[in-house]
């Protein structure tokens, strides 16, 4: 294979965008495949069959998969994403994987039996390869739910030649959610004893699904930079610290990007006014439509964003601790999202609190989220840990300045800002405090206030910046260019 020949790829993921979606790992993949398939690559995605897909889609074949001694049908399904204008109509194959007892349910995820749910879809992912004729140079693996293809496609290999030249990359989204289940889940995946070994699948008496991913595939990667060297330590490990600094010359990192048609601010058709970064006048009507939606004085106060999971993760502890005197500054703060109950019933509170200086919306709305993004000057993203991150880069990409906690992927995007030199995109916090937290949105406030010159010239500058699939594409085709040549070469993964 030549560095310049078109690659066969199959993407799987247990959530794509626009089909289903609970977080940014669908977001990824639903956009980085259009992003490879525009290079030319021949680039196709394979996911679970969700109730809450509706799209119209072909039936292509289905098949037998035995699980825990009992068949159960797997029904592959396809339908054509939209590649992009610049392909002339070329379109992306999307498989579905059906089966109405695992899959036909309210959710995506949390139910007891998610070791079958998922060990099922890995299997008939495999399965499903040699029915529809496509024998990929790799198989592109995301997160705990589809880590157990890495090790299947090893017993495979040993079976059946038709498996046997197919390498896999791991991508590690976020090392928080494991995939652990009891022992008896190698009898879900039909692995014998062997495998539950701690050099193997066992992890601390369990069968961990991600541990398979991190041991089997060819090679690893994270969502960036920062978070594959964190995710070597104890406090970010989540107990794989050991297994990834063994694996360490296998593991890259690779800041995700946003797809810049879907995320434009000259044309979303969400936002109330469109603008560029020589029309800044432009962004002004979307705060005030966003003061408007959530019932604000229309107050030319700074306005700080909020678009998050409402969960420990993202730092809003450090919100809480500080939420009174923050308050004793001219600002609106603006909260979108759900999650965790004790952080919907305190920003709920606050609004009650703080009615003319707190709006917020419990829940995910795509419109007011992007309007949100639009009308906000700021947009804080405090996190614990955030193995990459979207919405600092969605935010850059309307001209919101970031306010971030320097860690995982908002270290590698967001460079702190330096009144002598103008240097910088955002504003940054080292340590998890919300001291310091405290004192970066300070620095923000008094800027926007003081130097309005300056504070025109940094959102001019995150218009401009360039945080799309363009460069983090050719960086994955080159990862799995190395992943083919390591798997072709005898290369075969494990620690």
């Amino acid at each position: 294979m030549t560095d310049h020949e078109p690659l066969k790829i199959l993407f799987v993921s247990s959530e794509v965008a626009p089909y289903a979606k609970t977080g940014g790992l669908a977001d990824v993949a639903g956009s980085l495949p259009r992003a490879l398939a525009q290079m030319g690559h021949d680039v196709r995605i394979a996911m679970p069959r969700y109730k809450v897909i509706k799209s119209s889609m072909e039936t292509l074949t289905d098949f037998p998969v035995l699980i825990r001694g009992r068949k159960e049908t797997a029904i592959v399904r396809r339908t054509f994403m939209n590649v992009g204008e610049a392909t002339l109509g070329r379109q992306l194959p999307v498989y579905f994987i059906d089966n109405y007892h695992y899959f036909d349910r309210q959710h995506l995820y949390m139910y007891a039996d998610e070791a079958d749910r998922f060990g099922f879809f890995c299997r008939a992912v495999l399965a499903m390869l040699p029915a529809i004729g496509f024998q990929p140079d790799i198989i592109h693996c995301n997160d705990w739910q589809t880590g157990p293809v890495c090790v299947l496609l090893t017993e495979l290999a040993a079976q059946n030649p038709f498996y046997k030249g197919i390498a896999t990359l791991m991508t590690i989204h976020n090392l928080h959610y494991q995939g652990n289940f009891p022992r008896d889940a190698l009898d879900v995946l039909g692995l014998p004893e062997y495998y539950y070994h701690h050099e193997r699948l066992e992890f601390y008496g369990s069968i961990s699904f991600i541990k398979a991913g991190l041991v089997y595939a060819d090679l690893l990667n994270a969502v960036s930079k920062t978070y594959a060297r964190e995710i070597q330590t104890p406090e970010y490990g989540e107990g794989m610290e050991g297994i990834l600094r063994k694996r360490a010359q296998d593991l890259y990192g690779i800041i995700n990007g946003i797809d810049y048609n879907e995320y434009d601010p000259e044309k979303d058709p969400f936002i109330t006014a469109r603008y560029r970064s020589g029309n800044l006048e432009a962004k002004k009507e979307n705060k005030t439509a966003v003061q408007n939606i959530l019932r604000l004085p229309k107050v030319d106060f700074p306005v700080i964003g909020l678009v998050s999971r409402l969960v420990d993760q993202k730092g809003l502890e450090l919100i809480a601790e500080v939420f009174d005197r923050l308050m004793t500054q001219n600002i609106q703060l603006i909260v979108l999202g759900s999650g965790d109950r004790k952080y919907e019933d305190f920003f709920q509170a606050m609004a009650g609190k703080y009615p003319e200086k707190v709006g917020v919306f419990i829940g995910f709305n795509e419109a007011l989220a992007k309007q949100i993004y639009a009308g906000s000057d700021m947009f804080l993203m405090p996190s614990r840990f955030e193995p990459c991150g979207l919405g600092q880069l969605i935010a850059l990409r309307y001209g919101t300045v970031p306010i971030v906690r320097a860690t995982g992927g908002l270290a590698d995007t967001v460079t702190d800002y330096d009144p002598h030199t103008g240097a910088g995109n955002g504003f940054v916090f080292q340590a998890y405090n919300a001291e310091e937290m405290y004192a970066a949105i300070l620095r923000a406030l008094d800027l926007y206030n003081s130097d309005r010159g300056s504070w025109k010239s940094l959102v001019r500058k995150a218009l401009d910046s360039d945080f799309s699939w363009n460069k983090s594409a050719r960086e994955y085709v080159d990862l799995y260019r190395l992943c083919i040549k390591k798997h072709r070469i005898g290369y075969s993964g494990g620690i």
